[in-house]
């Protein structure tokens, strides 16, 4: 969880409450406590989903809103290129 802060981008693939940052930031939330990965503090997400709907514990996922975040809402095997086309136009290059 420590790495995020340094983080470049993070690629979400059908989580929802493992990552949802109102287990930390509402304490009136069912998921209150909850230990989650706290994906959105690097400096990019990109979330794959079928849905944005909630996830098993029935709440919605602030992280969706957040502006360092990027939703495809698609079968992730056949949108993921299509997603967040600026960040592959400022990857690194492999070697």
């Amino acid at each position: 969880n420590s790495d995020f802060d340094q983080t470049d981008l993070v690629l979400v693939v059908g989580a929802n409450d493992t990552c949802n940052s109102a287990a930390e930031d509402d304490p009136n939330s069912v998921i209150a406590g909850m230990p989650v990965l706290r994906v959105w503090r690097a400096k990019e997400v990109i979330v794959l989903k079928r849905s944005m709907a909630t996830g098993y514990a029935g709440v919605d996922n602030p992280i969706f809103l957040k502006e360092n975040t990027s939703c495809c809402s698609e079968t992730p095997r056949r949108h993921s290129s299509s997603c967040a086309p600026e960040s592959r136009s400022t990857s690194r290059p492999r070697p």
